[in-house]
């Protein structure tokens, strides 16, 4: 047996804000940054865990306290038990009662815990060889659904619903792994259309955008409708009348003022719209799903847990679904939100972009093809083209899809020197 022999955390930021990207109508000024977590074992194999939890700037030393909190559940551990039951492990990261109280399920705890359990699958699909996607599309029906906690979730979807999804979608699993390797995952961008930027900007990078490939692009919206109208009509120009462009409102809308500002807009023709009002308002995004319709409504990347993402669907609330891969309890929780969008038949297009949101999502979105969904029909994962230099294995992205990583790994290893030219004031902490 080999032991957890330290937790290893730190504050690392990115000054983003110096060129605006990532500008949005409620997020002006993000600074791109990561609490980050690698978990040293004293194994033979030298094989160590990497997982991180995106934040934008300040509040990211917070985020950081939150991973040393959870430092006594691991440290002097064996490892092997904690691998080999991935669900239990996750259940009982989740379970301290004390730490729950502070969310529960929710907030910089939740996403800590995020943080701990993807990086102990980083371990885990490190040790099998395998990148994180094929080693969770390898597992039966029963061992995925073994991964997935269904408190709260059984008047949606049970483990029976969810075990007959899975083996639904066995018999192809080995076709959809060849044809995913052979031609990638759908990407969109959304690099041209943050609100910073110029419109000679906008209209240089939307030409680029679909030079490169990309078969949406994303503009965000919602400071000022006149803008918003102006920044539409020359994206319009430039990608042309049926090139899918989608808007992002970052959660800055009243509901009604939602339903009012995306119609003004429609007109341009719109993929969707994403995070109109509060993403804890499941009955005001069904409320502006009513009355933006055609629009549809896309939202799910500040969701707290599965059991936001279950209220969504049963109101028809969303279109859309976005998981998050740093914002939910991880790789598990997320494995409950792909089998609820399945249950729901709604389109799963995961938020990326951030710092790391890329490399680390791609694997939720090619596992679902393989093993849960079974299809990309309708689905995209979103691409921003910044910070991938920091990775060790950085997404490879070309003619507009994401290509398989074949590195073994859940994809959320930062290269050392990175992480300490970044480090934020020095405040490394070591346990």
């Amino acid at each position: 047996m080999s032991r957890i022999v330290a937790f290893e955390t730190t504050d690392i930021r990115f000054p983003t804000s110096l060129s605006l990207d990532g500008s949005d109508a409620m997020n002006p000024d993000p600074d791109y940054s990561a609490a980050y977590l690698r978990i040293v074992t004293d194994a033979a194999d030298g094989v160590d865990g990497h997982g991180f939890v995106f934040t934008i700037g300040r509040g990211n030393d917070v985020q950081v306290a939150a991973l040393d909190a959870l430092a006594g559940h691991l440290v002097g551990r064996e490892l092997e038990p904690l691998l080999d039951d991935m669900g239990r492990t996750n259940r009982a990261l989740i379970g301290d009662s004390q730490l729950r109280w502070l969310g529960p399920e929710k907030g910089v705890m939740h996403m800590a815990i995020g943080a701990v359990v993807n990086a102990l699958w980083d371990i885990k699909a490190k040790r099998a060889g395998l990148p994180l996607w094929q080693l969770l599309s390898r597992m039966t029906p029963d061992e995925i659904v073994a991964l997935v906690d269904f408190r709260y979730l059984t008047n949606a979807i049970t483990p029976d619903e969810a075990l007959q999804i899975l083996r639904d979608a066995e018999p192809g699993r080995a076709a959809r792994e060849q044809e995913l390797l052979t031609t990638g995952y759908p990407a969109y961008t959304t690099s041209p259309g943050w609100l910073g930027y110029s419109d000679e900007k906008l209209a240089r990078l939307c030409r680029e955008a679909i030079a490169d490939g990309f078969g949406q692009i994303k503009l965000k919206v919602g400071a000022d409708l006149e803008d918003d109208i102006r920044r539409l009509r020359v994206a319009r120009e430039v990608c042309g009348p049926d090139f899918p462009i989608a808007i992002d409102a970052n959660q800055r809308w009243e509901v009604s003022e939602a339903i009012e500002w995306v119609n003004a807009l429609a007109p341009f023709g719109l993929a969707w719209i994403e995070e109109p009002t509060s993403p804890d308002d499941v009955l005001g995004h069904a409320e502006i799903a009513r009355g933006v319709a055609p629009v549809r409504v896309a939202t799910g990347e500040h969701a707290q847990n599965r059991v936001i993402f279950k209220q969504l669907l049963q109101a028809d609330a969303l279109s859309v679904m976005q998981i998050d891969a740093a914002r939910v309890g991880g790789v598990n929780e997320n494995i409950a939100n792909l089998l609820l969008a399945a249950k729901s038949g709604v389109p799963v297009c995961p938020h990326a972009g951030g710092v790391g949101l890329c490399e680390a999502v791609q694997h939720l979105s090619m596992f679902d093809f393989v093993a849960v969904s079974g299809t990309r029909e309708g689905r995209m994962i979103e691409y921003v083209d910044h910070l991938h230099e920091h990775f060790v294995v950085p997404t490879d992205v070309r003619g507009g899809v994401y290509a398989a990583p074949l590195a073994p790994g859940a994809g959320m290893e930062m290269k050392a020197e990175s992480r300490a030219a970044y480090e934020w004031e020095g405040t490394r902490v070591g346990v």
